[in-house]
């Protein structure tokens, strides 16, 4: 007999087992479960430390909430909200605010466009460089603040000794915490150095995604590094410039510790002695922790977080517009 006729049929063959009850519920439980089971702490985290103030926030300033009085606690409705049109410190607050956005936002990243542009091309440590423009940003806001605070002092400052070397200020410095476009200037100035860096390695690193037949090519056809940046480079990394956008905005428009340090007092967030640099950002910390009136500074944080949607929303349209929509 052979070992042919030994082996046993193939329709004689023992059907495969069916796995048992545990081991297809942990089947399931270890493809289905577990991917929510990991991401579950993001969102944990974010409802109680993101979306419950934000709606705690939304019932505070729909009423009546002062901690220096408990009793004169209870429902306002809108009444928070009407005040602030007119409120002249919002106003004052808010066209401060706006001003110092501009005098940062636009600046800062035509800069950084232009400087990521520089490094894009071939240049000697290279690495070096880089490293260099990043530095700003490494440094603690509060660090660099008080040193440009130093820097545009108007006595011994290094601002005025700039300015006297080309025949301004001799008799009389420049008090920079005195005027609104002095202070604009100081306050935007210490944005500008802290960002630009950062925001040009973002268009650095979406420039080396370009492919370098693009500017050969563009080179061939009589085009040159100013006009490569602006019809090529810009309108192809689109998406960053967007996003860089939209992020200053919000920052900007949230703009709180440059002018809270660059006051003289800064315990009284005032911005200034005639609150000529005082942003919504200070004046919702003065209403709501100096003044004690929770509700109103609620509305008001609630009214700044409208128009960062607003302005954010047209700035990110007008962006994609300018650079073709591509």
């Amino acid at each position: 007999m052979s070992l042919t006729q030994l082996r046993p049929s193939p329709q004689h063959a023992a059907p495969p087992r069916k796995p048992g009850r545990t081991k297809l519920w942990l089947y399931r439980f270890d493809t289905k479960t577990i991917p929510y089971v990991f991401i579950a702490p993001f969102f944990v985290l974010f409802a109680i430390f993101g979306l419950f103030p934000i709606v705690f926030n939304a019932i505070v300033s729909l009423r009546n909430w002062r901690l220096d009085d408990p009793t004169r606690t209870g429902w306002a409705g809108f009444a928070n909200f009407s005040k602030l049109f007119g409120d002249s410190d919002f106003w004052n607050a808010l066209f401060n605010t706006f001003g110092i956005f501009i005098l940062s936002s636009v600046p800062q990243l035509i800069a950084a466009l232009i400087i990521a542009s520089l490094l894009n091309r071939k240049l000697r440590a290279t690495t070096f460089w880089r490293i260099g423009i990043l530095l700003p940003y490494l440094t603690p806001v509060v660090a660099s603040t008080l040193v440009f605070s130093v820097f545009f002092a108007r006595d011994n400052g290094m601002a005025n000794w700039f300015l006297s070397l080309v025949g301004f200020g001799h008799d009389h410095p420049l008090d920079w915490r005195a005027e609104k476009w002095s202070s604009w200037i100081a306050i935007a100035t210490m944005v500008n150095w802290k960002w630009i860096g950062y925001n040009a390695l973002l268009y650095l690193s979406a420039m080396q995604s370009i492919p370098k037949d693009v500017y050969e090519a563009a080179a061939v056809d009589g085009a040159g590094p100013w006009r490569q940046l602006w019809q090529i480079t810009v309108p192809m990394i689109q998406p960053v410039v967007v996003f860089t956008v939209i992020l200053s905005t919000i920052g900007g428009l949230q703009l709180f510790n440059e002018p809270m340090m660059f006051d003289e007092n800064p315990a009284a967030a005032s911005g200034g002695s005639a609150g000529q640099f005082q942003t919504i950002a200070q004046l919702i910390y003065k209403v709501g922790w100096k003044d004690l009136n929770l509700g109103y500074a609620a509305a008001m944080s609630w009214a700044l977080f409208l128009i960062i949607l607003i302005v954010a929303g047209v700035n990110a349209l007008l962006t994609k517009r300018i650079g073709g929509d591509r």
